[in-house]
């Protein structure tokens, strides 16, 4: 008889070939017609409880854990259903696995899901490899996974997101790196099968909405065995085109995953990335992104939306015209407007400065007409005459009373002193001599100062405006200032004219300028 522990482990290894504690013969029991399934039900009795073959819940949850133990790691083909997690820190996830017929209770712990490359998502179809355990608390069965990896479209797509993260860690999809497409192709290539329905369909859509767009067209395979290459060298012959073209379409038709792979090869993604000529992608239709989807410098949801986003509409470029045809006539019209404020107020602004400045040059002009040089040029040389006739009097009348004294003394002296009249002959002539010698100083003197005044006034008498009106020009004046100018006068305004030997006053008939 084979011995179990029932604490949930065997003392050695089971062989195939032995029987279960619920297998064995149970006639050597008390019980046996009721045997286990006895266990734990009313009516048990003391013996009951202590019969080895009579398990209780724990025993017996101990003993399915230890033959499940013993199970070797599976491989199980599934499909993932209820995903749960990662929950906490630990990152542990629970979901199911099911086939057609059944589904299985999983666990994978938080390290053996963080170690392994794979995500997991509801509705993937996997290959996990584990073994399977109980739960004493519940006496739950799960499989407990060690290993999984994606197979079929799962695998693909795995590979797939890799590759995606591998050039997003690069930058090959970052949006600044990406070129605008020009608002208005002229020349388009477009790379595709050229016997499909998608080159009809662009060349309709380019006719259709604006025929002036050239199109160009590079032939290529879009799947199976030798696309990847033929579309490597379709793009790099579009990008070579001369003159060259405003950018390439990319494009194919919808299909499966797999039939779209060509799209998610690493090469034909790094040559959509380095073309020289921004490329504009249609794969598929909306809900399928391919990696040159996401390299490229524009995504659009099909074939057709490719073509329409690099050609608009005759329409709408008619219209946009249009509206920027007013817009530029709203904004000159108003640009012109404030031109012309801006020059009006420059216009006031010179106006009055000029004004102001003939005003300030007027009222100087005056102040200096009214100067005694110009309105009386003899003044200054009367005055210097009578001040120099004054001190010649002063002097003459000098020269006199000295005499009188020099004579009274002489004459008090003779008379005091007969005899000595000869004795004072000498001193007489001398005087005599003295006194016209001091007259003859007096003239040199007076007559130097005396030519001085004669050059001087003969200087004042040519500047002196009397000696231009005496030569037969003559001054206008307008309300008292001197005019200047013809344009100064008006039909009606007076006017006084000064000749040499008076003035005379009338009103102006008419004014006529010189042409010049």
């Amino acid at each position: 008889m084979t011995g179990w522990n029932l604490t949930g482990k065997s003392a050695r290894p089971r062989a195939a070939t032995d029987p279960l504690p619920w297998e064995r013969d149970s006639s050597h029991g008390p019980s046996a017609q009721g045997g286990a399934a006895d266990v734990g039900t009313p009516g048990a009795t003391e013996d009951d409880e202590r019969d080895p073959h009579i398990l209780t819940v724990t025993q017996a949850v101990g003993l399915a854990g230890a033959t499940l133990a013993e199970l070797p790691p599976i491989t199980v083909l599934g499909e993932v259903s209820g995903f749960r997690g990662p929950y906490g820190a630990r990152g542990h996830c629970y979901f199911q696995i099911k086939d057609e017929a059944s589904s299985l209770e999983c666990i994978i712990w938080g390290g053996v899901y963080k170690a392994s490359p794979y995500e997991l998502r509801n509705g993937l179809k996997m290959r996990f490899t584990g073994k399977f355990e109980v739960y004493a608390r519940t006496g739950k069965m799960s499989f407990q996974i060690s290993r999984f990896e994606p197979v079929g479209e799962g695998l693909l797509r795995q590979q797939v997101a890799a590759l995606a993260e591998k050039l997003r860690r690069e930058g090959l999809m970052d949006e600044a790196r990406k070129r605008p497409i020009p608002a208005f192709c002229t020349r388009v290539a477009v790379v595709t099968s050229l016997s499909g329905a998608v080159i009809d369909d662009v060349k309709r859509t380019l006719r259709r909405r604006n025929p002036l767009v050239e199109l160009i067209c590079v032939g290529s395979k879009v799947q199976g065995e030798g696309a990847e290459a033929e579309l490597i060298d379709a793009l790099g012959r579009a990008a070579r085109i001369a003159p060259a073209v405003d950018c390439i379409l990319l494009v194919r038709g919808g299909g499966s995953f797999e039939d779209l792979m060509t799209f998610n090869d690493e090469a034909v993604a790094r040559a959509v990335a380095a073309s020289p000529v921004p490329v504009v992608t249609g794969i598929g239709h909306e809900p399928d992104t391919s990696i040159c989807d996401m390299v490229s410098d524009r995504r659009c949801s099909t074939p057709t939306a490719a073509a329409e986003s690099v050609a608009p509409a005759a329409t709408e470029l008619a219209e946009l015209l249009s509206t920027r045809e007013r817009r530029l006539a709203t904004a000159m019209a108003g640009a012109v407007g404030t031109g012309r404020t801006d020059l009006a107020r420059a216009a006031e602004r010179a106006t009055r400065a000029v004004e102001q400045r003939l005003a300030r040059e007027g009222l100087a002009l005056g102040a200096l007409a009214q100067r005694p040089c110009l309105t009386r040029p003899d003044e200054t040389v009367l005055r210097r005459a009578a001040e120099l006739e004054q001190s010649a009097d002063r002097l003459e009348g000098a020269l006199a009373r000295q005499q009188e004294r020099w004579r009274a003394a002489l004459d008090a002296l003779t008379a005091r002193f007969p005899a000595g009249t000869a004795l004072l002959a000498a001193p007489q002539q001398a005087l005599a001599r003295a006194q016209e010698r001091l007259a003859r100083e007096g003239r040199t003197i007076t007559a130097a100062r005396d030519a001085d005044l004669a050059r001087q006034a003969a200087a004042l008498d040519a500047l002196s405006p009397l000696k231009v009106l005496a030569r037969g020009y003559a001054i206008a004046y307008r309300e008292d200032a001197v005019a200047t100018s013809a344009a100064a006068f008006a039909p009606g305004d007076a006017i006084a004219v000064r000749f040499a030997d008076g003035t005379v006053t009338g009103t102006v008939d008419t004014v006529a300028a010189d042409a010049r």
